[in-house]
């Protein structure tokens, strides 16, 4: 039915699983096999709880309702080996420390607080989901509907096509795209906002332009007014200090100049007092020229009625542009001017990047149409033998009149490329094939699904597989076809299967047995690896109840041997 496969390690592989203080669980410990591992157990021992620990890897949200006991925290805790897989890159972006053997950790204080960490380094449940979708494929009856959805049927084809370099280009394109749309939308609506605002920023400019505004003018303005409109008083003293120094009866330049001549006359007689004739002759000289600045500061002051008005409107056209702008300087007008002119010219500059990024968008899209339909007829190409092959497994699967039919549908591009793809299905002679969610029972999801499952295994590195009882409603022979299956997907991946009939128990490589223990004061569950005695014991007892018969044990060993 399946061509053969040399053996190899499983690419991802859980190697261990602790959990403690969960549920009915206190302790429990799970090294499973690298092939298929079977896990039985009596009706509500746990299996479905173990489940529900193994969904806290991979990010599901935690309930403090599920700690045994309220007085410790709860631990689940899983190691695999991911050597085989590439996953530095989801490390790197997770900023954590890579390790081909990576553990991922969740613990549940009693009151409800969550925490996770991988390799011992805390996560956010983001990151858990990221990561934990990589490492596990959980996949129970309450999931088959996912096998209807237009994304899972167009993973399956590009698994099977091996279309993982088509789709990292096509999507490196499309990122692209939409981000260069976006960023030409955002320039279309600020252009449109921006137009409205353009007349009022113009006016703005062109107000503050017309004043034609210099830096610092507003304190020599300032400065001056203050002389002119003192004008009167300035003048007045001015003139009266000069006429102090040189001009008035006993000025001060004529009381030195005297003082000096007496001094010169007996400047032969000491030193000293040539000394100080010498410094009464500075004194004079510098009183002079004092006499002549003043003069000269006289002169320029002018009462001057026109000047000062003028000064003083000049004054309140600046303060009456900062009161509008909310500013105290002129600087800060000359400031605002400056921006206005920017944004003005950028308004203006709209058409231009506008016009630069829609040549950018187009060519853009035309590279995603080409990558598109690379992706189109890499999937078109394989349509014919997923049908084939997944029609060979139902058929083995005791569905013999059933019909699959893929279906591709050109649609406009998203993120999965340019197609909608769907699963047609009939399980029925001469019934004609429609769209899964319409026509298939519960049991047939389930061996669709493990029909794709296992078309997928040798095309695509799987993460450990994990089938919750997606045996409901099968038996027989059908069993036997479908533990056969697990069986082959065993050689290649890691696969975990939670069973009720003995015909797929008898397929695993290890079995494990999930029971209660009611023997202290509280009921717990347990995990133990069967012998293969107890293997035998165990699959016999699936197959007739307990205790087994020498039959059902003769039937279980006949199971085992032919599986």
């Amino acid at each position: 039915m399946r061509r053969n496969h040399p053996w190899r390690f499983a690419d991802i592989m859980l190697k261990h699983l602790l959990i403690k203080n969960y549920a009915l669980i206190h302790h429990l410990d799970l090294e499973p096999g690298r092939a298929l591992n079977i896990i039985t157990g009596e009706t509500g021992a746990g299996k479905s709880i173990m489940l529900g620990a193994l969904g806290l890897l991979m990010g599901n949200r935690s309930d403090s309702r599920l700690v045994y006991d309220q007085q410790k925290k709860c631990v689940v805790e899983g190691t695999f080996d991911i050597s085989a897989y590439d996953l530095r890159h989801l490390f790197e972006t997770s900023e954590l420390d890579y390790d081909e053997t990576c553990i991922i950790r969740r613990e549940i204080s009693p009151s409800g607080k969550s925490r996770a960490f991988v390799n011992d380094t805390p996560a956010t449940l983001d990151v858990i989901k990221a990561l934990g979708s990589y490492l596990m494929d959980i996949h129970s009856q309450h999931d088959n509907l996912m096998l209807a959805t237009n994304q899972f049927q167009i993973n399956v084809v590009d698994s099977y096509a091996q279309n993982q370099a088509l789709r990292d280009v096509y999507h490196q394109i499309y990122h692209a795209f939409r981000e260069t749309e976006d960023r030409f939308q955002r320039l279309q609506a600020a252009a449109a906002q921006a137009r409205k605002e353009l007349d009022y920023k113009n006016f703005l400019l062109e107000e503050l332009n017309a004043a034609q505004l210099r830096r610092g003018e507003q304190e020599e303005i300032e400065s001056e007014l203050e002389v002119l409109e003192n004008a009167e008083e300035i003048k007045s003293r001015l003139v009266l200090a000069l006429e102090y120094l040189t001009n008035a009866e006993g000025a001060a330049d004529q009381q030195v100049q005297s003082a000096s001549q007496g001094l010169d006359k007996i400047s032969h007689y000491s030193k000293s007092y040539v000394h100080l004739r010498d410094r009464l002759q500075s004194c004079l000289i510098e009183l002079r020229d004092i006499a002549d600045e003043l003069g000269s500061e006289e002169t320029k002051v002018e009462v001057d009625p026109a000047k000062t008005e003028l000064l003083q409107d000049r004054l309140d056209t600046l303060f009456s542009l900062q009161k509008k702008h909310s500013v105290s300087t002129t600087e800060e007008l000359i400031d605002i001017a400056e921006g206005l002119e920017r944004d003005v010219d950028a308004i203006l500059n709209y058409d231009e990047q506008i016009a630069s990024t829609q040549k950018q968008l187009q060519a853009l899209q035309k590279q995603l149409q080409q990558a598109a339909t690379h992706l189109t007829e890499s999937r078109k190409a394989v349509l014919g033998s997923i049908e084939k092959e997944l029609l060979q497994t139902l058929r083995s699967l005791g569905m013999p009149n059933s019909t699959v039919q893929m279906k591709l549908d050109p649609i406009v591009p998203t993120y999965s490329g340019a197609d909608q793809i769907s699963f047609l299905f009939s399980a029925n002679k001469g019934i004609a094939p429609q769209p899964l969610k319409q026509v298939a029972s519960g049991g047939e999801f389930s061996r669709l699904m493990l029909s794709v499952k296992y078309l997928l295994a040798d095309k695509t590195a799987l993460p450990t597989i994990i089938f919750d009882e997606i045996d409901t409603g099968i038996s027989g022979e059908i069993a036997i076809k479908m533990g056969s299956i697990m069986k082959q997907m065993g050689r290649n991946h890691q696969v975990i299967a939670i069973t009720h009939l003995p015909q797929i128990a008898a397929c695993g490589q290890d079995h494990y047995y999930v029971y209660k223990d009611s023997s202290a004061e509280r009921t717990v569950s347990k995990i133990r690896h069967l012998t293969e005695r107890e293997r035998v014991a165990e699959i016999a007892q699936m197959i007739s109840g307990e205790p087994p018969t020498a039959v059902s044990l003769k039937n279980a060993e006949e199971l085992i041997e032919s599986s």
